[in-house]
């Protein structure tokens, strides 16, 4: 086989890879999007909880960076604290040493025209079937195993050609293990994945291209590798998306320092162990089993760092407070999960709805105040942000049920902004109208209470009770209507002068569609709570 002829194997080997494990991960997501957070959230109530379920998870998604936005997700949407986050994080640490075990028991062992082959027509058959449906999610997962595994057969033919013409460094001294490490990490970067890297590595070894030893050392590299994917996915992220991300990659880091000193003594054990449990003597089969025992070393040796680390991490990376226009809750990592990425977009809008109503409230008791402005300018500033995730979230497909949900959420963002901007029009409007003499001071007082005690009820932390809501909302609308009658008659008999009456009309008016708005955006949410499937 000519050298061009390696390098394309090489190239279309990592590529198949690569594909499969994309169809793979993208159909298992889709397929069990809401499951994932059942069980993440159901099994994370004590340590060994929370690490099983990050294993057993990742090990059937067959992607540790799915549970670990997953995780994020959850930890975003307050629905995981940082302390059950980070054992599901270590958890998918392990899971995903599953990639390993699949190629060296199946992938490297079996006819895979005769796996994968029939795995990509019967998913394809499914995928076109199914279009929107969770059996068509679950064939494109079939199509991409299978792609997966023609990818790992031209790697495995690639590299046992490459053995005998090419080698890469495998010597066990201190400058080849660095450069063994740093090959793993320069794969996990290059190709944002630690499996693809992993599957060299274990191919490789199978080949003869590297020896036992040297490929662990790979395995190594690309176990660190990830902590550059966390790196940049916690680069503009949320406090608690880099918390994770944090605790991901000092998990990392110290597995990968201590596997790497330990590592003669490791492969010399793993080799007794390897007999011991009747595994085959290949090399594939002692990287895989080197891969999961020196995860599960890195969860010992975290064990009883973890709950330090934890309440360090918690100190760190505070959002700032003044700038409340940045989101809080929008982080790109869970675009991948649009179930999740919706659950971050409700949270995002309620805090937007938060600063809504404090917008319309500020308009109604201090109408001349310059934060007004300020506050008003983050609402829209936020809601952009907002959009713009939406335009992300859209490019990532998501399913009629979400489709449907993120229409509600839309509603929702539509009505705070609006309140916003109407609240700014009508103190203008108030402002340039000046102070009215009395009795009609005292009917834009009771406007101003009415509003108020509406107002008030829309803030809650959870929905209030419809039947307050329709109460309050009664009295503003009769108060209102008392206000305007009083400027019309006001200014027909030319007690107020008719500029100044249209100029108080203009107010309330503005003042009362947006706290409607309000009332309206906390209607949504009332009919959510109460099903939450509308």
């Amino acid at each position: 086989m000519s050298n061009l002829g390696l390098l394309g194997g090489l190239a279309g080997g990592v590529g198949l890879f690569l594909l499969g494990m994309g169809l793979m991960t993208d159909g298992l997501k889709l397929a069990a999007g809401p499951a994932l957070e059942r069980i993440l959230i159901n099994a994370t109530q004590t340590r060994l909880r929370g690490l099983a379920s990050g294993m057993v998870v990742t090990a059937v998604v067959q992607s540790s960076s799915a549970i670990t936005v997953a995780t994020i997700g959850f930890v975003n949407a307050g629905l995981l604290n940082l302390s059950q986050a980070v054992w599901v994080l270590f958890g998918a640490n392990v899971g995903t040493t599953m990639t390993g075990w699949l190629v060296a028991l199946v992938g490297l062992k079996f006819q895979i025209e005769a796996l994968a082959l029939p795995l990509i027509g019967i998913g394809m058959v499914m995928r076109l079937s199914g279009v929107g449906q969770r059996r068509g999610a679950i064939g494109m997962a079939l199509a991409g195993f299978g792609v997966l595994f023609l990818g790992i057969d031209m790697l495995k033919v690639t590299f046992s050609a490459l053995a005998t013409d090419f080698h890469l460094p495998e010597g066990h001294g201190a400058l080849d293990t660095l450069m063994q490490v740093g090959i793993g990490i320069f794969l996990t970067v290059v190709m944002q994945s630690s499996s693809a890297a992993l599957t060299i590595a274990l191919t490789a070894a199978q080949g003869g291209l590297l020896s036992a030893q040297g490929a662990a050392a790979v395995v190594i590299g690309a176990n660190v590798g990830t902590t550059v994917t966390a790196l940049i996915a916690a680069i503009g992220a949320t406090p608690n998306a880099k918390r994770a991300a944090a605790a991901h990659i000092l998990f990392n880091l110290l597995t990968g320092v201590v596997a790497l000193i330990l590592l003669p003594w490791l492969i010399d054990f793993l080799s007794v162990l390897r007999d011991w449990l009747g595994l085959a003597s290949a090399p594939a089969a002692k990287l895989a089993l080197f891969h999961t025992v020196f995860n599960l070393l890195g969860v010992a040796l975290i064990w009883p760092l973890a709950t330090r680390m934890t309440a360090y991490l918690e100190t760190r990376f505070k959002a700032t407070d003044e700038d409340t226009a940045r989101p809080l809750y929008l982080d790109k990592n869970v675009l991948a999960v649009p179930a999740l990425a919706l659950d971050a977009l409700q949270r995002e809008v309620q805090r937007m709805g938060q600063l809504a109503v404090g917008v319309v409230q500020t308009a109604f008791t201090l109408p001349d105040s310059p934060t007004l402005v300020t506050q008003s300018s983050s609402v829209t500033r936020l809601n952009q942000a907002i959009a713009d995730f939406i335009v992300q979230l859209n490019r990532a497909g998501m399913s009629p049920d979400s489709a449907e949900r993120l229409t509600s959420i839309l509603r929702l963002a539509r009505d705070h902004d609006s309140a916003a901007d109407l609240a700014c029009e009508g103190a203008q409007a108030w402002l340039e109208a000046g102070a009215l003499d009395a009795p009609l001071s005292g009917e834009q007082t009771a406007f101003r209470q009415s509003a108020l005690v509406l107002l008030n009820l829309c803030s809650l932390d959870a929905p209030p009770a419809l039947a307050s809501l329709d109460a309050a909302a009664a009295e503003f609308l009769a108060c209102y209507d008392t206000l305007k009658n009083q400027l019309l008659v006001a200014g027909a008999v030319g007690q107020v002068p008719v500029t100044r009456m249209d100029a108080h009309l203009r107010a309330a008016r503005a003042l009362r569609r947006a706290v409607e708005h309000v009332e309206k955006a906390t209607r949504l949410l009332i009919t959510h709570a109460t099903n939450p499937n509308t």
